[in-house]
């Protein structure tokens, strides 16, 4: 049985969210500004058409209700699932070592210059340079809390340098 949120003392629940729309795909980047994964927690089902990493997300939801009650800052696991997928290219980043962490930095859509047509290039920008560039049929991304919330080891919040 997975483990509730409750169960850690939060009123929260974990995020299930949907982007079909850029407005919504910004919502889901914010979210995962930060996130650590491995490159053996990505996978790309072909014959589902469907990349799905596994990421140690950051809780920037819940980061002014933890500095309001003076705790640390907190992680959870999260899928990041991308439906429609027709091509998915690396750079930067060998997805031969598993066990190379890549930081995700944002989400980005280029859509077809046809505005009938909803296809697209989606961009995972990550930490050092690197990305991962994956066309898409029509953007359909799912964001989806699989684990409690656990105390980052840091005991800080992520930040970047100007």
């Amino acid at each position: 049985m997975d483990a509730r949120f409750e169960e850690v003392g939060h009123s929260d629940r974990p995020l299930r969210l949907r982007a079909e729309s850029i407005d919504d795909l910004a919502v889901i980047s914010s979210l995962v500004q930060d996130a650590l994964a491995r490159t053996g927690d990505i996978s790309w089902a072909k014959s589902r058409r469907r990349l799905v990493l596994l990421l140690n997300r950051f809780r920037w939801e819940d980061r002014a209700a933890a500095e309001a009650e003076g705790r640390p800052p907190e992680r959870v696991r999260t899928m990041l699932m991308i439906d429609g997928v027709e091509t998915v290219r690396a750079r930067g980043v060998s997805p031969q070592d598993p066990e190379t962490v890549i930081g995700l930095l944002t989400l980005a859509f280029a859509g077809a210059d046809d505005p009938e047509d909803p296809s697209g290039v989606l961009t995972l920008a990550l930490a050092g340079d690197g990305d991962l560039a994956v066309g898409v049929e029509a953007l359909d991304v799912t964001l989806e809390d699989v684990t409690r919330p656990w105390i980052s080891t840091t005991g800080r919040v992520p930040a970047h340098e100007d």
